[in-house]
């Protein structure tokens, strides 16, 4: 068995292999990148296709290389972000190779470095980077059969209107995928109801600036650690349509009935919890307290930004709110299909190692795991607020390569 033998390994040909292969690169280290498919897969094939970044391209890129072909103020759609990684390895000379999945990775018989058993053969490496991203396994809770009688698919394998069945369309998870995509199957004519979880809800802009900005100047985007009560909160924001801020009783005006939780389901008929109104009030909280930390900021700084007292202005709760949905019959309400606009899971069950906690996550420090010579990157909060954005993954990339040369006693 022919074996190639690297120094590190880098598993994934997204925005944090390739951010990974930058720090290497400038430190003089050898190294390979594997990608499954192609450079920035996700973004091709398990995105819809009117998607557009939920951040500016001014903020949304690596340091070192703007968007050609998109206004800084503005949001980059789908193919460009997809070209912009493409030409990024380009500019590095990432040495990447594409079309080699890693089916399996686990340390060396001797103990020194790792084995990662691929589909194009078998790699040593004496450390490895898994740069695979928080976006790995489509969660959809098991509450509609499959035999249900509606088409049931996931954000992931969502393109646009066309491709779902005639009726109407249930769309569960009010966060940024949600949100956008229960608006455009409502403005291509669709009747659609949508499920509204526990949701952060930043303005797009105020006084001037993209809420990206008032991450950035008060300390945000560097917060170490989420409150565990608020740990699967998600965040409606969109950059659709020129960027704007997500409110739901503008989603209620424009015909779509809004709903609670789904709790259960069963003889056709959901069962929907009774948290609405909280939901979309502690979301308008969440608005409020950017708003009131924007001003308080501007006031301390001295800051001469244009103030805007209407951005505070909330109407009034639509009757679907006031009046919640306890129950929807699907068949009964014209539903023929459901997007689960649920988020994702880990699926790290390819790795070989006992380094994962009961939630299939590994246990690490700013991304170096408990293995040593095994490193993790681009999750969620793996070292602050800022990690799984671009530009977020990019500094963390820093801090590993260091690590790295380190343990290479360089």
């Amino acid at each position: 068995m022919t074996v190639e033998k690297v120094d590190t390994l880098v598993i994934g040909g997204g925005q944090a292999g390739l951010a990974m292969s930058e720090h290497l690169g400038r430190r003089g280290m050898s190294h390979l990148v594997v990608e499954r498919s192609r450079i920035a897969e996700r973004w091709r094939s398990e995105r819809w296709d009117s998607l557009v970044a939920n951040g500016p391209a001014w903020h949304d890129r690596f340091p070192n290389m703007t968007f050609p072909h998109t206004d800084g103020d503005g949001f980059a759609p789908r193919d460009q972000i997809v070209e912009y990684f493409e030409a990024y390895a380009g500019q590095i000379k990432a040495p990447i190779r594409c079309g080699v999945e890693v089916l399996a990775l686990r340390k060396a018989d001797d103990g020194q470095g790792f084995r990662a058993e691929t589909s194009r053969g078998v790699i040593d490496a004496t450390n490895v980077v898994v740069a695979t991203g928080p976006f790995q396994k489509p969660a959809v809770p098991p509450i509609i059969p499959e035999d249900a009688g509606v088409m049931q698919i996931h954000s992931k394998d969502y393109r646009n209107p066309s491709q779902l069945p005639e009726g109407g369309v249930l769309v569960i998870g009010a966060g940024s995928s949600g949100a956008q995509i229960a608006d455009e199957l409502r403005r291509a004519g669709r009747p659609v109801w949508l499920s509204v979880g526990p949701h952060d809800r930043p303005p797009r802009r105020y006084r001037g600036r993209d809420f990206v900005w008032w991450l950035g100047v008060l300390g945000m985007w560097n917060t170490e650690v989420r409150d565990p009560a608020t740990a699967h909160v998600t965040i409606a924001v969109s950059g659709a349509r020129g960027g704007h801020t997500v409110d739901f009783r503008d989603l209620a005006a424009s015909g779509i009935t809004l709903l609670g939780m789904c709790a259960s389901f069963r003889n056709g008929v959901m069962d929907i919890m009774p948290d609405l109104a909280r939901n979309i009030a502690e979301g308008d909280a969440n608005y409020l307290s950017m708003l009131d930390a924007a001003d308080a900021y501007c006031l301390s700084e001295g800051l001469d930004l244009p103030e805007e007292p209407e951005a505070r202005r909330i109407g009034p709760d639509p009757a679907c709110v006031t009046d919640p949905v306890p129950q929807l019959d699907l068949t009964a309400s014209g539903i023929t299909s459901v997007v689960w606009a649920t988020g994702y899971a880990l699926d790290f069950g390819w790795i070989k190692s006992d380094i994962f906690d009961e939630r299939g996550a590994p246990r690490h420090r700013r991304g170096v795991s408990e293995e040593e010579g095994l490193y993790f990157l681009g999750l969620a909060w793996l070292s602050r607020r800022a990690s799984p954005f671009i530009w977020g993954v990019w500094h963390d990339a820093d801090y590993l390569a260091g690590q790295i040369e380190a343990r290479n006693g360089g």
